[in-house]
């Protein structure tokens, strides 16, 4: 079982998502452990405050060291690995969920404002993680992405577990159109090959129709695809 440990400002923004959907099914089911900590309580200040200005001036405000510190001397195993949130981190990708679905324990860092004191992230932090090339108001919105790109990788999850082979990014390649009933609608038909029945034709065209997406939505992920190609072929 996976545990997932989340450090945040903002606790209540994880009610709704683990009680919810696949996830809140595989928190009810056992499938993972989730623990959320509020770091307003680690905090050493009377106010409860968790954050301050940065040395040498500028706009914001940063995540003190302290309340970070406290709860996770509190909270982390021996073998936990810590995730910060951050903008300025590894570009999320699913060969990274696969290597992070295989750790026991993830500790998340929800970073706020404008980030957190290094010293955090000198100590404790085993990877910066962004989920993509954009700003977001707080680390609580990619901590939840994490947590569930991980999470459905964990056994029990999917009650079709054959569904992740085929999925966008396996084989770097983004997934082909679906279809279901009706055959038409407006006018606007199922491609006849789907209504065949012959499974090979329709595996090849599924193939066809991957890689035709992937080359005009993500070019840079269809010459990775074509690479890995060429050297299995040799």
């Amino acid at each position: 079982m996976k545990h997932f440990k989340i450090m945040t400002l903002f606790p209540d923004f994880f009610d709704s998502p683990l009680k919810s959907s696949l996830l809140g099914k595989a928190v009810k089911s056992g499938v993972i452990k989730t623990d959320i900590y509020d770091l307003r309580n680690y905090s050493e200040d009377k106010f409860k405050r968790c954050d301050d200005a940065p040395y040498g001036g500028g706009s914001g405000m940063v995540l003190m060291p302290a309340p970070l510190f406290n709860c996770m001397e509190k909270i982390k195993s021996q073998n936990a690995k810590v995730i910060l949130a951050s903008a300025g981190g590894k570009p999320l990708t699913q060969n990274m969920v696969k290597e992070l679905s295989a750790e026991e324990e993830l500790i998340i860092i929800c970073g706020h404002y404008e980030g957190v004191d290094q010293r955090v992230i000198d100590r404790y932090v085993d990877i910066e993680i962004s989920v993509g090339d954009y700003v977001l108001s707080g680390g609580e919105y990619a901590a939840l992405i994490i947590m569930d790109a991980a999470a459905r990788l964990e056994k029990g999850f999917m009650s079709n577990s054959e569904s992740l082979l085929e999925e966008s990014f396996e084989n770097d390649l983004l997934e082909y159109p679906h279809y279901t009933r009706p055959s038409e609608i407006d006018g606007m038909k199922v491609p006849d090959i789907l209504l065949s029945g012959d499974h090979a034709k329709i595996r090849k065209w599924r193939l066809m129709m991957s890689e035709e997406k992937t080359s005009s939505v993500r070019p840079d992920l269809y010459r990775k695809y074509l690479n890995k190609k060429e050297g299995e072929q040799k």
